[in-house]
């Protein structure tokens, strides 16, 4: 463990799960590399297929985060840019029931707390912009694959940037993974060198919650075990 870290400053992993949260608001206040670094090795526990360990990941902060940021806005704020074709589809091409009902009412919890109302398109779209701020975090992680990975490695993915997630929590920290970066994907694999053999799955704001922030006090609802849970034998 880090000299920083002793076990009296670290949560339970129970409370680190129960208080993670996707934050829309950090402060700027930095995370040094080596905390990034501890992070990213404590998550690569995670399980994989054999050991494969096929997730990669693309760090980046200060000016580089800027320069990243700043052409990831101005994409985002142009009309005549729009968003680049998707290289995969996170969301049904169909929505029915209760995944419908789940998204709408997350998103107007989100705008009301912000005050945004129903209908306020240019609101919205500001809000989804500051998804290439990172929303503020001084740190943001991308998260790839090689492209001939098949899912069993999407799996392991999922699981390793849990982990990540987890244990920034565990430091007091907070995350938001954010699929919205891939809407332009071009634009992040220019800055950061990523390869035409990977795929870019997701980025990832890092950095510590902005307590004051509107948008970080409300709570998403979770749908207790037993409704999502077949028990057998017990």
């Amino acid at each position: 463990m880090h000299d920083g870290w002793t076990d009296g400053s670290l949560m339970s992993a129970v409370e680190a799960v129960r208080t993670r949260r996707s934050v829309r608001a950090f402060t700027r206040q930095p995370v040094p590399r080596e905390t990034v670094e501890f992070i990213l090795a404590l998550a690569a526990r995670a399980p994989s297929g054999s050991n494969i360990q096929p997730w990669k990941v693309y760090a980046v902060a200060g000016a580089a985060r800027a320069a990243l940021s700043a052409e990831l806005l101005a994409a985002h704020a142009d009309p005549a840019r729009p968003a680049e074709p998707p290289e995969y589809h996170y969301y049904p091409t169909a929505w029915r029931e209760p995944y419908l009902a789940r998204r709408r009412k997350v998103g107007w919890d989100l705008y009301g707390a912000l005050g945004i109302a129903k209908g306020d398109k240019a609101a919205m779209a500001r809000q989804h912009g500051r998804n290439y701020d990172f929303f503020g975090a001084p740190v943001g992680l991308f998260f790839t694959l090689d492209r001939d990975m098949e899912r069993g490695s999407w799996l392991d993915l999922g699981m390793f940037m849990q982990n990540v997630m987890i244990t920034a929590r565990g430091l007091g920290l907070d995350t938001c993974p954010q699929q919205a970066f891939c809407n332009h994907h071009r634009i992040v694999r220019r800055h950061l060198g990523i390869p035409d053999t990977e795929i870019l799955v997701s980025g990832m704001a890092l950095g510590q919650a902005d307590a004051d922030a509107p948008e970080n006090r409300f709570d998403t609802e979770r749908e207790p075990a037993d409704a999502f849970t077949r028990f057998s034998g017990f």
